[in-house]
């Protein structure tokens, strides 16, 4: 089942943020987790799930994701800290 989320990644609490898009967010976590996709992630061992939001639509999840790399680093930290105060990965959660 396709369910459209965008993500953030990091590696700890005010570490370094990376924001995805996905279809499939356990299996796109898994393998930022495992490194088994060479590239940012995996450079800056961004393991931890700390935001997620789903979507109905692809399109909706996608233009969420440009909004957010648009924006400031504080504004992603506020995000996470809304939902998520202590950084904890959310992986288990899903």
């Amino acid at each position: 089942m396709r369910e459209p989320c965008v993500y953030i990644m990091s590696n700890k609490p005010n570490g370094t943020l990376y924001v995805g898009v996905t279809s499939n967010l356990p299996a796109r976590v898994w393998q930022h987790r495992t490194g088994a996709v060479p590239g940012f992630t995996s450079r800056y061992g961004l393991t931890k799930l700390v935001w997620y939001e789903r979507h109905e639509q692809m399109a909706e999840a996608i233009s969420r994701e440009k909004q957010l790399k648009a924006g400031n680093r504080a504004g992603k930290i506020r995000l996470i800290e809304e939902s998520n105060p202590h950084w904890n990965d959310l992986y288990t959660t899903l």
